[in-house]
């Protein structure tokens, strides 16, 4: 799940202007083809080349469908889709992440699939996932990749201090300060994202807001203990310090493949990644744990992922195409092929054949993807993460109080969900 993270997927911005979108503007002749427009936001070096290979093999397979296949940077593809929906002139099929989906589904630009051909062969894809596409009873998505996160570490270095993967937070501590000791490098490198933070909270039994209950808890004492916690992996032996720069990103993921730091937590759609990495030519090399767990006892990591998604605002031929391409490119079929390409995660069962889950990447993660909590139904969620973003950063870089951080994250949370109590 790419979560505004600058990822390598670029694209000029000219060329999305020139781009032809939706049933009304796609250039169809009479008599010919129907031209749909999909808007990809996977990371454009890694995952784009498989994706487009689909796309011709689902044309070749359909003459009287052509997909004009744009890549957009996925930090811009929420905003660019928001506007041209707004406008009637939006892609006929999005690929949404998992977030986006119940909040476009609220505002009417998604179609509803239940009983569509996108949805033939629902019954296979995970139950959780398909509730995950759902808004107000109605399913707006078909799973399309999916992801969680995870403790990633480098077995070699591990196995050089002698340390097993840690199974709490207090336990990481005492891991990267023998790891430190033991081979000279930091034992774990933590990222200042509010994403990136979540399963903190889920360590301590709570969340941003308590969706049943519209109750803002960002600033309950359960919260302010998991982002203490949190807070705290930022200083001590073997702890790198919080990278508050604009290419935080980048810094920690180079410095894990290179063998730098022993270990950070991290998504699926970095496998490929991994392996180009000096410290993973061996494949092997890379252990995947679930993420530590908090004073409770508990672990996890937020489920998360992309939907493809249909434009409620494309014409009945257009909404057709789009939900012929969706079914192919969700079958069981082409997620075998994906999840081979890219080494990203399936969202259907009879997808993981032996071939796939002889990745160790996959497999890897297959494993701590039952651990995984799903995010409240709110369309507003994944907006959350916003002010939790511009807080943190300060906070973990010193120069905010977390008490102060976290109430001025309170204060801006609850103009996104004024109906919601403190």
């Amino acid at each position: 799940m790419r979560r505004g993270i600058a990822a390598t997927a670029l694209v000029a911005s000219l060329a999305l202007a020139a781009t032809a979108c939706g049933g009304s503007d796609s250039g169809d002749e009479a008599d010919g083809p129907v031209t749909i427009t999909w808007w990809d936001t996977s990371n454009a070096t890694n995952e784009a080349p498989a994706y487009k290979a689909l796309v011709k093999e689902f044309e070749a397979a359909n003459k009287g469908i052509k997909v004009n296949y744009v890549n957009v940077p996925f930090d811009q593809a929420q905003n660019k889709f928001d506007t041209a929906a707004g406008s009637k002139g939006a892609p006929d099929v999005l690929r949404s992440e998992v977030g986006w989906t119940p909040a476009f589904a609220k505002k009417g630009f998604f179609l509803p699939l239940d009983g569509t051909e996108a949805l033939a062969e629902q019954d296979r894809f995970q139950p959780s996932l398909i509730e995950q596409a759902k808004y107000d009873g109605k399913t707006y998505g078909v799973p399309f990749t999916t992801d969680t996160l995870a403790l990633v570490y480098n077995k070699a270095l591990f196995k050089k201090a002698g340390v097993e993967a840690p199974k709490t937070w207090d336990d990481l501590k005492k891991a990267a300060a023998t790891v430190k000791d033991k081979t000279g490098v930091d034992g774990y490198w933590g990222s200042t994202q509010a994403y990136y933070a979540q399963s903190f909270l889920y360590g301590e039994g709570t969340d941003t807001v308590d969706a049943d209950a519209k109750k803002i808890t960002v600033t309950s004492p359960a919260a302010k203990k998991a982002y203490g916690t949190w807070q705290s992996l930022f200083k001590g032996k073997g702890l790198h310090k919080a990278d508050t720069t604009a290419d935080a990103y980048a810094h920690i993921q180079e410095a894990f493949v290179s063998g730098k730091v022993a270990s950070i937590v991290q998504g699926p759609w970095e496998i490929t990644n991994f392996y180009k990495g000096s410290a993973f030519k061996d494949k092997n090399n890379l252990g995947i744990a679930t993420v530590p767990a908090g004073s409770t006892g508990k672990a996890g990591a937020p489920t998360g992922g992309h939907n493809l998604s249909v434009y409620a605002g494309s014409d009945a031929a257009h909404q057709k195409a789009s939900l012929k391409f969706v079914n192919f490119m969700t079958s069981a079929k082409a997620q075998e092929t994906i999840a081979l390409k890219n080494s990203t995660l399936p969202t259907r069962e009879d997808a993981y054949t032996a071939e796939v889950k002889a990745d160790p990447g996959i497999a890897g993660y297959q494993g701590v993807l039952s651990s995984a909590q799903p995010r409240p139904a709110l369309p507003e969620y994944s907006s959350l993460w916003g002010p939790l973003d511009d807080e943190l950063i300060e906070i973990a870089g010193g120069k905010e109080s977390l008490d102060k951080g976290l109430g001025d994250a309170e204060t801006a949370i609850t103009k996104l969900v004024p109906d919601f109590s403190k």
